[in-house]
Order: C-alpha cells, then structure tokens, then sequence
C-alpha cells in the first residue's frame, strides 16, 4: 500500500531521515519511503498495511500526519521516475518566447542548461544584448541556424 505523508515543506529531507530510522530500529512492516523531486510538503510511504504507516510516522517532528487513502503506484510513477524529455533546442536557435515576462518576443540561445531545464537566451529586439533566463518549455523553436546553412548549399 502506498501513502502519502504531509511534512512541513522544506523539511521533507530530515523527515525522510527521521522515519527511515524508525523504521529500522523498530522493524515496521515498511519498504519505502521517497521524497519525489519537486513536491514540498509531502513524501512517499510505502507500507504493508496502514497500521505500519501510522507506527512508522506517529509523533515524529515535521510530519503533519498520513493524507486519507491509498495510491495506486501508477498515480505516482511519473514523480518517482521522471521521464527523460528529448531537448531539441540548441545553441544559436531563434526561439519564440511562449510565456512569462517576455511573451512572444524572439531570442537567440546563448547558453542551455539541462539540469536545471532552462536556457539564457539574447532577446533580438532589445538595443542592448541583456541575457535573460527562462524555463525550456517557455520557448519554442522558430528556426535552426545549421538548417538554414544546409538548405544554402
């Protein structure tokens, strides 16, 4: 059975911490405890029954208590194992900014971070290059400047 637990946010690391050394002293009946990439304020507990998940958190600092029912590990698959998207965005594109600040304005990319899922891009219309970072799924694509060299030749 899978739970979710409510920890106070930014305290998700220490109560993981916390309940996995419960756990293991007292040998509850729990397999897994998870702290999904990019959700505050909760984590994930995976237990035999709801008693175990009860024992396992019950009084512990930072943990607010068990959300009422359990969840199918489908509901959650994508938080536990992020799907690895394919970045088609390159140096010296010309991109379309799709949201934020600077919606619908065209940018040339100077720098991409993956990691962090975001890229600086050199905004086309300004007087002055200001380099300005925004999240990948914020712009789109317009042109490829190496498609443009092939298609010359």
């Amino acid at each position: 059975m899978i739970f979710i637990i409510k920890v106070t946010t930014n305290k998700e690391d220490r109560a993981v911490e916390m309940i996995s050394e419960r756990v293991e002293r007292k040998s509850f009946r729990v397999y897994s405890v998870a702290r999904p990439h990019g959700l505050k304020g909760y984590i994930i507990l995976e237990a035999a029954d709801r008693e175990s998940a009860e024992e396992a958190v019950f009084n512990l600092p930072y943990v607010k208590g068990i959300i009422g029912k359990t969840i199918q590990y489908e509901e959650i698959e994508l938080m536990l194992e992020p799907k690895v998207e394919e970045m088609n965005i390159e140096i010296s594109d010309i991109v379309e900014i799709v949201g934020q600040t600077f919606k619908g304005e065209h940018a040339k990319v100077t720098r991409i971070d993956k990691q962090k899922g975001e890229v600086v891009v050199s905004l086309l219309g300004a007087s002055v290059p200001i380099p300005v970072t925004v999240k990948m799924d914020n712009v789109r694509v317009i042109r490829r400047e190496k498609e443009d060299e092939e298609e010359e030749e």
